[in-house]
């Protein structure tokens, strides 16, 4: 099926929209251009989304605003956001009543014309899905980059040629209702997050499974060997496998030999660069690096790889130096929104760093933090709703002593900063790693990194 076959399907049809945000505003505007009657749900007032709601009305569209904006759903279409649980009681009666509930992602899944690869886990995937579309962009590919990342894809689907290749990165969220798969899938680790929507930790598995659940045989999983969870589900999948790991040497896939990234592919092993070719600091970039040769294997020429590892200086808001300060290097590692994408940034200095850590609470456990801000972390800034659990879990752990690290917690988060820039000394590291989601100060990880690196590089020399 193609896009507009599936747009003509809509024409006599009712659909709402839930979101009116930047994944939904281009399907709003293609199914109103369309001539479809289409109701758009927010929870936001009008005053708040500003010029688009009279933009929206004023192409045919009925605004359904406010605290209620749940409420009657009785159209033939509901397309869900992907913060929004299927569950949610509204919902459920709408589809008792007859409503299809899809959502942008699900419909791009069955009209896009070309190869598709989608990435998800707990940490890494964007950096992973960053590398694997580029990798195939240098190996003169056309490349469509979207999901948590890029442009909205499902309007752009009929511009696809076949030969093209669309790369996505796909939260747990967006595939909760998935009942299709991509050609190859990429598992990058799993571990707890977003258990403030998610039912349990088993919930969350789940929908990350769905990933790779409704492959075809000649389809490619690449997982993390390393990783308890995502070698289980390797021995679930249907296609063709292919392991990364640090640890182990796997059959079929891409592992690490000393310094040597190495691939074994149809019993033929070869080596595709060394660790030093990384540009990215930190060895879950080296396994980000892997995860992402196993998935283009056979895709991309092993040079061109070698090449842009060399030059590749990362995403925004994941390690990225922001600044050095009077000989203090400053990252902004906002991205790590849980205790193991923290624990991994720790992980990539050799020396003991100044953190700033706290925020939004979603119930994630931080015992596991605990010991490794023990051994890494010089000074603990804590600021934000979580920071009695982030410094219970540092007092509690095995090797604390007091002072060591010493805990400071200061409000508001200009403040934890300068007080970070106050205690350091030349040669120290600050890293915002917050191992929390945004929401209790910010809009999201994004609009914290870019106030931390405004507030960093507002400092006159």
């Amino acid at each position: 099926m193609t896009l507009q076959e599936y747009l003509t399907s809509l024409r006599h049809k009712t659909v709402a929209v839930i979101g009116i945000g930047v994944s939904n505003t281009p399907l709003l505007r293609r199914l109103l251009a369309e001539g479809i009657a289409v109701t758009a749900c927010d929870r936001s007032s009008r005053e708040k989304l500003g010029p688009l709601a009279d933009e929206l009305e004023a192409a045919g569209a009925m605004l359904h605003l406010g605290e209620g904006y749940l409420d009657g759903l009785t159209q033939d279409v509901i397309f869900r956001t992907p913060g929004l649980r299927p569950d949610v009681p509204q919902l459920l009666a709408a589809q008792r009543q007859g409503s299809t509930l899809t959502s942008e992602m699900e419909v791009f899944f069955q009209v896009c014309p070309c190869h598709m690869i989608a990435v998800t886990g707990s940490d890494g995937k964007t950096t992973t899905t960053t590398i694997i579309a580029e990798l195939l962009k240098a190996a003169g590919r056309t490349v469509h980059v979207g999901g948590n990342i890029g442009q909205p894809l499902l309007c752009q689907a009929d511009d696809m040629e076949p030969e093209d290749w669309a790369v996505l990165e796909l939260s747990s969220f967006q595939l909760m209702t998935m009942d299709r798969s991509p050609h190859i899938a990429v598992v990058t680790n799993l571990a707890p997050n977003h258990l403030d929507v998610h039912k349990d930790m088993a919930e969350y598995v789940a929908a990350k499974e769905n990933i790779f659940r409704y492959q075809r045989p000649g389809d490619i999983a690449v997982f993390n060997q390393d990783n308890d969870i995502t070698r289980q589900q390797a021995l679930r999948a249907v296609g063709a496998v292919r392991l990364f790991s640090r640890r182990s040497e796997p059959e079929e896939g891409v592992f690490l030999r000393g310094e040597d990234i190495l691939c074994r592919h149809n019993g033929q092993e070869r080596r595709i660069m060394t660790t030093a070719d990384i540009r990215l600091p930190g060895v879950h970039n080296v396994e980000n690096y892997m995860a992402a040769i196993a998935a283009v294997e056979g895709l991309v020429p092993d040079g061109i790889i070698r090449d842009f590892a060399r030059t590749f200086n990362g995403v925004e808001h994941r390690i990225e130096l922001v600044r050095t300060y009077h000989g203090v290097r400053y990252y902004n590692d906002s991205i790590a929104s849980s205790p193991s994408r923290t624990i991994a940034g720790l992980r990539s200095f050799p020396e003991q760093v100044i953190l700033i850590a706290g925020g939004y609470d979603k119930h994630i456990p931080f015992e596991v933090l605990g010991p490794e801000i023990v051994e890494h972390v010089k000074l603990l800034v804590l600021c934000g709703a979580t920071a009695g659990k982030i410094r219970a879990a540092v007092e509690q752990a095995p090797g604390y002593c007091p002072g060591h690290p010493e805990i400071l917690e200061v409000t508001p988060f200009q403040r934890a900063v300068e007080a970070a820039r106050d205690r350091a000394q030349p040669g120290d590291v600050v890293t915002l790693s917050p191992a929390c989601a945004a929401f209790d100060q910010f809009k999201n990880f994004m609009e914290r990194g870019k106030t931390f690196k405004a507030i960093v590089n507002g400092w006159r020399e």
